[in-house]
């Protein structure tokens, strides 16, 4: 940055020299003659502040760094700051970048993850609030803290205890592997972003070792999460215990919880993006069930998709109560207007599978019969459960409309009537089951 011409030759800056200044029509300088460097702008509008200019490296421009308003700083200490600064551009140091660098290391953990969820477009509401329970909640003690302060020691001890003792304010008692790899998962994600988002004064991220690399090795094991499905033989008996479940539910919410879990069996789509269907997003043909579909707005991967209904599906839907003012499929009287995590009955699921299940264990039920026992083309799978075509699909990526699914509802009507024929069976009817031709 040039020194700025100023048609006000340089003089000694007093107090009673600065309160004679008068303003111009542009923003004009009047520099001191006693400190080199040191001066005082004056606005169009009378604001005078205290500025310094220097050049802390001879190979760049001039560096202008505003010290404070008049009145705030008087002449003489704006001159003491001014000479500070001064012998650190002498020096080689440019205050800019340490004034940027004390910023950056006084970045909090909250300020991160508030930067992180404020990018347009990038997160869903559900996961936003996700990270914000593991930042406020099991992480609430270093929220304020500054990021650079999180060593690796507090993170394997912070893994540790919930390893042990689970996560704050859930009902559940005992340890919670998975939720305190979770939880790391979630730091990593946010200190990452701080260090390409904030810089030291050498250039240098701001967190040049991620502290949670510490976890390295010491990951709690979650068990083979491949195997969280229903088995063949137990789907007809979780089938059939959702549906006493389902009749003999103590109230509203209960029935509309264990209706939105047998809808999650026989969709294979991911807890959060059903738990929010609403009845206008549901199309059922009665002359042609082929053509019945639901619609889903807010999926992980891509666009909104129409997804085909299968007739199984469609019975759960007939099941499910109309709540007046409430156009939820799933309603709850709970703040969201629909239910949110059943506990009850995806324990009820676990017990009659005999293994935990979970919701995306649903999912993985759904993948497993359909390929397993009908052999069906992992392509369509992947579309029907909405998982990303592979990069190397060049035709799915960009050339398949995945906007309108409803061409698979052979798929998912074939396991939908496989799982209410295992019910049956369960149930000791003399039924066969399907098999591909």
């Amino acid at each position: 940055m040039p020194k700025p011409t100023s048609k006000h030759p340089p003089v000694k800056l007093t107090k009673g020299y600065v309160d004679r200044i008068k303003p111009g029509p542009k923003d004009e300088f009047h520099w001191d003659t006693d400190t080199k460097g040191f001066g005082v702008r004056c606005t169009p509008t009378g604001k005078l502040t205290f500025v310094v200019q220097g050049r802390p490296n001879p190979d760049k421009p001039a560096a202008r760094i505003t010290i404070g308003p008049y009145g705030v700083f008087t002449v003489d200490n704006a001159r003491v700051t001014a000479r500070e600064y001064l012998l650190d551009m002498a020096k080689g140091i440019d205050p800019r970048a340490v004034k940027k660098q004390e910023q950056a290391e006084g970045v909090t953990l909250k300020e991160v993850y508030d930067s992180y969820v404020s990018r347009p477009g990038k997160l869903k509401a559900s996961t936003r609030q996700w990270y914000g329970f593991y930042v406020t909640k099991v992480f609430a003690d270093w929220q304020h803290r500054p990021v650079v302060e999180i060593t690796r020691d507090m993170v394997r001890e912070r893994h540790g205890k919930i390893m042990a003792e689970g996560l704050p304010g859930k009902k559940r008692k005992g340890g919670a592997p998975a939720s305190a790899n979770s939880a790391m998962t979630v730091l990593r994600i946010l200190l990452n972003y701080a260090a390409d988002e904030h810089e030291l004064a050498d250039g240098t991220p701001l967190i040049p070792v991620n502290p949670v690399r510490a976890m390295k090795r010491h990951w709690a094991p979650a068990g083979d999460r491949s195997e969280w499905y229903i088995p063949f033989d137990r789907v007809g008996a979780v089938w059939n215990m959702l549906h006493e479940a389902r009749a003999t539910a103590r109230n509203r919410d209960a029935r509309a919880g264990v209706n939105y879990v047998m809808f999650l069996m026989l969709v294979g789509r991911r807890r959060g993006e059903a738990q929010s269907l609403r009845w206008d997003e549901v199309h059922i043909d009665r002359d042609d069930p082929s053509a019945s579909y639901w619609f889903l707005r807010d999926q992980k991967f891509g666009k909104p998709v129409r997804l085909p209904l299968s007739s199984a599906a469609i019975a759960v839907l007939d099941a499910c109560e109309r709540v007046e003012g409430n156009d939820h499929v799933f309603p709850s009287r709970g703040k969201s207007g629909h239910i949110r995590d059943p506990r009850a009955t995806f324990d009820r699921v676990d017990k009659a599978a005999g293994r935990k299940v979970g919701a995306h264990g649903l999912r993985r039920t759904l993948v497993n019969v359909a390929q397993r026992e009908f052999d069906i083309e992992r392509f369509r799978i992947k579309m029907l459960v909405g998982h990303q075509p592979d990069a190397s699909d060049v035709t799915a990526r960009y050339y398949t409309d995945l906007s309108d699914l409803t061409f698979l509802h052979p798929v998912i009507e074939t396991v939908g009537e496989w799982v209410v024929q295992k019910g049956r069976v369960a149930a000791g009817e003399n039924v066969v089951s399907l098999r591909a031709s």
